[in-house]
């Protein structure tokens, strides 16, 4: 009888324990850029052979257990870089030398004998201690201040021209002219978005190997946002980095949430023929123009989906036809279907309001993007709906 009452208690322990492993909760945030380092290779057929795919593809690929998302959300990165924007390289911390000028994090990235450096002021707040939340915005931060002011949260600029400098708006390089390339002459065909995200990742890269003790920054408490192109930029940096904890994408039109597959079918917004090849690979538009965007083997709710299950939030603004946010919205409930297979919804969430001026939040989206900031910034227990 003994024997046998050990024996269920041990039965009910291993039941106990497997079942407290299935439901773990996914963590938030992580410590490294790639938790995936070493995956196996896809067979990354030439365009022509792709099959054609209307509807949007499934994120999930058959997963539904969280332990193997991993290695789905890397085979989701190699197609994106394989094919959309070129790839983002890996860079050793033994390459990294940071230093605080004052409160400017500066970082020098040293490639193949070439040296890059990048320089961004942090602001800090003048309430709490530290370490602190950081929000970094690519380009600049659109949302109002008075969602930072008065609250334990530093800021900070990811200047995009020291790696790349395009711009639609002023004087820039070409292609395998930007400071980039220096590192990286291979990689000149790259598109700016994945330039970009691999600057964003040398910050945070600075912020790690200095430690809270001398940024005074909190590395599981690190967010992104950008508004319009830096909509964009600020998606592509968050979902390329697994230290990001919370990534904000405002009105990031055309290649950024909204699906490529859906704005080909709608008029007068940017689709995969009408924007800006300087932030894609041009073979992008080569091999996917027109209904060949059906053989695109991936969709901009997969590059959504490869936050999870770190923090999400897009904003729309449908009054700007250009911004094809009738592409982003099925593109958006196609992406949370990844959060909510793991139990995980309230981390992702997104709002399509009209009747404001464009990068300028409306009062009515306020509540959604402080919840979020509170909730995976600031940890503070509320909800976002």
């Amino acid at each position: 009888m003994k024997r046998l009452l050990l024996l269920l208690v041990i039965s009910m322990s291993m039941t106990t324990q497997a079942q407290h492993k299935r439901h773990t909760t996914p963590p938030l945030v992580y410590s490294v850029e790639n938790t995936v380092t070493k995956a196996a290779k896809q067979d990354l057929l030439p365009a022509r052979q792709l099959p054609v795919v209307h509807e949007l593809p499934d994120a999930l690929q058959g997963v539904k257990k969280f332990g193997k998302w991993a290695a789905r959300r890397n085979a989701i990165g190699q197609l994106i870089q394989h094919y959309g924007i070129g790839k983002k390289p890996t860079v050793s911390m033994d390459a990294i030398h940071a230093r605080m000028n004052g409160d400017t994090l500066v970082v020098d990235v040293t490639v193949n004998g070439e040296t890059l450096t990048l320089r961004s002021e942090i602001r800090y707040p003048e309430t709490g201690t530290p370490p602190y939340a950081l929000m970094i915005g690519t380009s600049g931060i659109a949302l109002p201040r008075q969602l930072f002011e008065g609250r334990p949260i530093a800021t900070m600029v990811f200047h995009e021209n020291q790696v790349n400098d395009y711009s639609q708006w002023r004087p820039h390089h070409e292609r395998g002219e930007h400071p980039f390339d220096r590192l990286y002459p291979e990689l000149q065909a790259n598109g700016a978005y994945s330039e970009w995200a691999w600057g964003l990742s040398r910050l945070v890269d600075g912020l790690q190997k200095l430690g809270p003790e001398i940024t005074r920054i909190d590395m599981a408490s690190i967010g992104v946002t950008g508004c319009s192109y830096a909509g964009k930029m600020a998606l592509y940096c968050g979902a390329f980095d697994e230290r990001i904890a919370l990534t904000i994408a405002q009105e990031p039109g055309g290649g950024g949430a909204a699906a490529w597959r859906v704005s080909h079918t709608l008029n007068e917004v940017e689709d995969l023929d009408r924007t800006d090849y300087h932030w894609f690979l041009e073979s992008m538009r080569d091999n996917f123009h027109g209904d060949s965007v059906y053989q695109l083997p991936y969709d901009q709710h997969e590059l959504c989906a490869m936050v999870c299950p770190r923090a999400l939030l897009l904003l729309g603004n449908p009054d700007y036809k250009w911004l094809a946010d009738e592409a982003m919205l099925p593109s958006a409930q196609a992406a949370k279907k990844v959060w909510q297979q793991f139990g995980i919804e309230d981390r992702m969430d997104f709002s399509i309001v009209g009747g404001h001026p464009h990068c300028m939040l409306p009062e009515s989206q306020m509540p959604l993007v402080q919840a979020f900031i509170d909730k995976f910034l600031l940890h503070r227990e509320a909800e976002t709906r």
